[in-house]
């Protein structure tokens, strides 16, 4: 059978991205030779030649722990300059401080941003394998155009010392070159988020118990890897730069970008790439138009709604099919639309207004669950908010405060190490205790559910606010009893202290996001899982707007209250960052609120399939 197997896969035809993986059948009698020669593919799904993808030789764990690999080096490229740029700006480029931190802020929120039309592509047109291999060519490009500029002197601003030699801000061709590698980077990164996380969860059977676990398991990797790659970027590649030049730290990071890519291509024979099914957003726009089309034509609901029994776009059965089995007949007996959103089953109409505006049910209830997730994703901006004090204020905070451990002067920038042990340690254990565990006592397949394990993230931001706040009271108030609040001199108290607060938003990063990522790809529907994958580091982005907007009207509004604005002073000693922290963890818990609001009604895909 193996052997046959094999000689009719040389034999067929590669697929186009538009056909179906299914394979015609030869002409052998009973008809049963031909049935397990289908049941050997992988529906909907091609290799990386573009011929059907068989079961036992493509997808599976292996051909994801390419992708795991890949994650490391990934952001070990992306992370070993974005969690110093600021510092290369100002004494490299000669920025001020603050258009320094603002121009940090634009590159990875846009970075982030960008994942939205990579996973878009992927979706739509080319299949994640070849998104990734496009885009990190891309940001390689990038790395090599910011390693040529930092490695030549004649292409960055002259040396300054101020006051002698004035520092000249970069400009013209140079800041032109500066900023077009920035932001080939930015769009490299957001192809590859976009990318990568759901190419790796596509390798899964999800029709099984087995591959759904597995998938999950891959999520909790996935998180791990990345924090592996953060934490040689923010350790070994932060010292390199610091110590022996910038252009030490973008050749690392083009030399770790460029491995990635052999790395992947390695893992080809065992991927499964998932056909491109065509733009989600025109089935968006279209259900949505035609809804708000026949709401004002239709002048009863009972009469806008389609007969499914009569519905051109499923067809009644006939006799003859009714003999062929029961599938035949599930094929053109489709469910009725559910009840939720209403307003969108007005798409079904027996005579649209054009053909163009045609709908299936299918089409109605995947607009459906898109409208259903999109208020979870906006629940995640405020915890991401959060998360963007630990490269601002958390830092400048440390700054001030004893940083020695024994002999060795810890550098506030290498705080992040903190989060990202932490988050390396507990991957496993939620992996291979507490997840295990959950499942033995709920008796159920995931344990812990996704929208609960992004609840726990939310209640940890909080508890990191409060904790946070409570720490810059007990730090201010060291200040004042040593006398020190206008003083250079490191506070006599610990910066293991503020190591508290990565530590619970460190946690909760980890909940969040992994349980974001494979809610957004087991909830989507399957033509738009790259997209909605996306939507993760999108959230990421918008925490990182967010945080410079609230701090923004928190200046104004206290400004104009007449009293001194609170994030505003000669140093941060004289900053009321207690209370900015206070009011982020009020912000916070209203969030959780409203997350409570969309979470606790909202029913799974399976949940919905069984009713």
């Amino acid at each position: 059978m193996l052997i046959t197997g094999l000689s009719l896969f040389r034999e067929e035809r590669p697929l186009t991205l538009g056909q179906s993986a299914v394979v015609p059948l030869a002409k052998v009698s009973g008809g049963r030779w031909e049935e397990a020669q289908q049941l050997t593919r992988w529906e909907g799904y091609v290799d990386w030649r573009n011929r059907p993808a068989l079961k036992g030789r493509h997808g599976g764990m292996l051909a994801a722990s390419f992708v795991l690999v890949v994650e490391i080096l990934e952001n070990l490229a992306y992370l070993a300059n974005a969690s110093n740029l600021v510092l290369y700006l100002s004494e490299n480029m000669h920025l001020s401080p603050s258009k320094s931190a603002n121009n940090v802020t634009i590159f990875m929120g846009t970075a982030f941003l960008l994942a939205l039309p990579g996973g878009f592509l992927s979706d739509a047109f080319l299949t994640t394998y070849h998104i990734y291999l496009i885009s990190a060519v891309v940001e390689f490009l990038g790395l090599i155009i910011l390693t040529v500029q930092a490695r030549s002197a004649s292409l960055r601003p002259p040396e300054c010392n101020p006051p002698n030699i004035p520092c000249q801000e970069v400009d013209g061709g140079k800041a032109a070159m500066l900023f077009l590698g920035l932001y080939l980077v930015a769009l490299g990164v957001g192809g590859i988020k976009g990318s990568l996380p759901p190419h790796g969860a596509e390798q899964f059977n999800e029709a099984s118990p087995q591959g759904r676990k597995q998938r999950s398991t891959f999520f909790n990797y996935f998180v791990f890897c990345l924090s592996c790659g953060a934490l040689i970027a923010v350790t070994l590649v932060v010292w390199i730069e610091d110590n022996k030049g910038w252009e030490w730290g973008f050749g690392i990071s083009t030399i770790a970008i460029l491995l990635s890519i052999p790395i992947f291509l390695a893992g080809s024979s065992f991927y499964r790439n998932k056909i491109p099914s065509g733009s989600p957003l025109t089935t968006i726009c279209k259900v949505l138009v035609a809804a708000l089309i026949n709401a004002c034509t239709c002048k009863s609901p009972s009469n806008a709604i389609v007969n499914m029994s009569t519905s051109p776009s499923y067809p009644a059965e006939t006799g003859k099919e009714a003999e062929e089995g029961t599938d035949k007949a599930t094929e053109f007996n489709p469910q009725p639309p559910t009840e939720s959103l209403k307003f969108l089953n007005r798409a079904l109409v027996n005579k649209p207004v054009h053909p163009v505006l045609e709908c299936t049910v299918q089409q109605v209830e995947e607009v459906k669950i898109v409208i259903k997730i999109l208020p979870i994703f906006g629940c995640t901006i405020m915890l991401n908010c959060c998360l963007a004090q630990l490269s601002t204020f958390s830092v400048q905070q440390a700054a001030t405060m004893n940083t020695k451990v024994r002999s060795m002067k810890v550098p506030p920038a290498s705080l992040p190490v903190f989060p990202v042990l932490f988050i390396m340690i507990l991957a496993p254990v939620y992996d291979h205790v507490i997840i295990p565990f959950a499942r033995k006592v709920t008796k159920s397949e995931m344990g812990i559910t996704h929208l609960q394990r992004i609840g726990i993230g939310l209640v940890l931001s909080i508890i990191a606010m409060a904790v946070a706040a409570l720490v810059e009271i007990k730090r201010k108030r060291v200040a004042t009893d040593s006398g020190l609040l206008d003083s250079a001199s490191p506070l006599p108290i610990t910066f293991f202290w503020i190591a508290l607060q990565y530590l619970f938003l460190g946690s909760a990063d980890l909940f969040t996001l992994a349980g974001l990522l494979e809610f957004f790809f087991t909830e989507a529907p399957t033509s738009m899982r790259s997209l909605a994958t996306s939507l993760s580091f999108a959230s990421l982005a918008m925490g990182y707007y967010l945080s410079t907007v609230i701090v923004s009207i928190v200046n104004d509004v206290t400004d104009h209250s007449g009293n001194k604005p609170w994030l505003s002073g000669s140093t941060i000693n004289h900053y009321h960052l207690e209370k900015f922290y206070w009011l982020l963890c009020v912000l916070s818990a209203l969030n959780f609120l409203h997350y409570l609001f969309w979470a606790i009604p909202y029913k799974y895909r399976s949940t919905r399939a069984n009713e």
